[in-house]
């Protein structure tokens, strides 16, 4: 399934499988419950589409990675630019979506090439940090952490642009100190836009067209250190960083509320910053932001039923 890269070869990394889960009924095989990520790597970003393979970026150098959730095996197979790689979402043509952090930039990869098809520069200032991005059957949209913006990639029939758009953001979302829009995601009728702020733990519903913004009702729950969201249907995971903590929430059809279903957690968690799906599990990428990285730290990224 993989092709090798030179000394980026699978077992060059000596990439392992360790621990596995009961055999499903749509492969028959065992699935790995964890699975070790390159030293040094800096995992952040993790996208899953309709194939088992988990695609993940990294903050050293933004240099993609890809694991083969069946067996556990990795591999790199797109150089990055230098700058970091935080959110990534796979599209239904194979087309890695990744947000480039501090670079101020996004860029979009071919999932099996790793060839670069088209990269935009958000954000000229050093004050930026284009977090995390979702793709929809008509765009591409992009958090700014440190600006009350979305960024838009317009997808006209699939086609990639040539330009990006500018959304400003207004109403209930207020700018404050750390970090602001992380994780994004769409609400469950797909007319709106859904951002977590993080230095706020408040969840907010956005109007695309507008960028007018109205805060979601959940019930008195805070999101504290909320960062990559995953919606299927009416249910959205919220991954709380620092508190090593996956929340389900019920949401209403226009994503105007949310009740709290339940709260997950696992030993093996140390600060996840996103989440993804296959099958019955929720994957999640260990980023290990209270540990000083160093280029022998080891990264792992876990499998847990879903809550």
């Amino acid at each position: 399934m993989f092709r090798r890269f030179g000394v980026l070869a699978v077992a060059a990394l000596g990439v392992t499988l360790v621990g596995a889960v009961p055999a499903t009924a749509e492969t028959g095989r065992a699935f790995p419950t964890q699975f070790a990520l390159p030293n040094g790597f800096m995992p952040e970003g993790i996208a899953i589409g309709d194939a088992p393979v988990a695609y993940f970026g990294s903050r050293k150098d933004g240099s993609l990675f890809r694991v083969n959730l069946v067996t556990g095996r990795g591999e790199f197979f797109s150089q990055g630019p230098g700058t970091p790689s935080t959110g990534l979402k796979i599209d239904r043509r194979g087309r890695l979506f990744v947000s480039g952090a501090s670079g101020g930039d996004g860029r979009v990869v071919d999932a099996r090439s790793g060839k670069v098809l088209a990269s935009y520069k958000f954000a000229t200032t050093t004050d930026t940090f284009i977090n995390d991005v979702v793709v929809t059957d008509h765009a591409a949209w992009f958090t700014e952490s440190r600006g009350a913006v979305l960024y838009k990639l317009p997808l006209r029939h699939g086609r990639l642009p040539k330009t990006f758009e500018t959304l400003p953001l207004t109403g209930d979302f207020v700018l404050t100190p750390g970090t602001n829009a992380n994780g994004i995601a769409t609400t469950p009728d797909g007319r709106s836009l859904l951002i977590v702020q993080s230095s706020t733990g408040k969840l907010f519903k956005v109007d695309p067209a507008t960028g007018v913004t109205k805060q979601v009702d959940l019930a008195g729950e805070v999101l504290t250190a909320g960062d990559g969201l995953l919606r299927e249907g009416n249910t959205l995971f919220v991954v709380q960083n620092r508190l090593n903590t996956v929340e389900k929430f019920a949401l209403d059809r226009t994503g105007s509320t949310g009740k709290l279903l339940a709260k997950a957690t696992d030993p093996r968690f140390d600060v996840p910053s996103t989440v993804a799906s296959f099958g019955h599990r929720l994957y999640l990428p260990n980023a290990r932001f209270s540990t000083p990285p160093t280029p022998d730290t080891p990264y792992t990224a876990v499998a847990i039923p879903r809550p």
